[in-house]
């Protein structure tokens, strides 16, 4: 799920916001392993003046992927090369070795995850990545952590009416809302 909206070059995020606005260089998200909740990030340096926008585009997505925009066919299967086709090259040092081993340790793996793992990602259907998503994401439930030119782009957040916002300088005092 996180590979088709934002953990790939092909991705909705990276799509929309670098090939089809040209807002970003590069946009990606990340679903970090975790025991408990498990943190979804979306990272994407924008153009200072796009910033509300680019959180519209941003929510969109999310928004989409659980309603009238669910995965595709071609994007799950997209999402399965990536998955994949990179392995052969994922131990390529002693510390990516290592990194997977203590991730198997860690989330208590059997011993033949990577051996079955290739035959898991491939089985995987549209339907089953499309529950992932409406599992995981929660578009309304989110801390956006926003830097820049709080000139600039104050009035655009503020007018997407999230809530409180809390504006901190480079050295994590609150500064003053006035």
């Amino acid at each position: 799920m996180n590979t088709l909206l934002g953990g790939a070059f092909v991705s909705r995020i990276n799509m929309n916001l670098r090939e089809d606005k040209g807002w970003s260089y590069g946009a990606s998200s990340i679903l970090l392993s975790a025991r408990g909740q498990r943190p979804f990030i979306v990272y994407a340096p924008v153009q200072t003046d796009k910033t509300s926008e680019s959180i519209t585009e941003i929510l969109k997505e999310l928004r989409g992927i659980l309603g009238d925009n669910p995965p595709t066919e071609d994007e799950v299967l997209k999402a399965q090369q990536n998955l994949t086709l990179t392995l052969a090259g994922q131990w390529e040092t002693n510390a990516a070795v290592e990194g997977d081993i203590l991730t198997m340790v860690q989330y208590d793996l059997p011993g033949d995850y990577y051996d079955t793992y290739t035959a898991q990602v491939r089985n995987l259907s549209v339907e089953q990545v499309t529950q992932a998503a409406h599992d995981l994401l929660r578009p309304d439930n989110l801390v956006w952590i926003i830097v820049g030119d709080r000139a600039v782009i104050e009035d655009g957040i503020r007018s997407l009416d999230f809530g409180e916002i809390i504006p901190i300088d480079a050295d994590g005092n609150v500064l003053s809302d006035g």
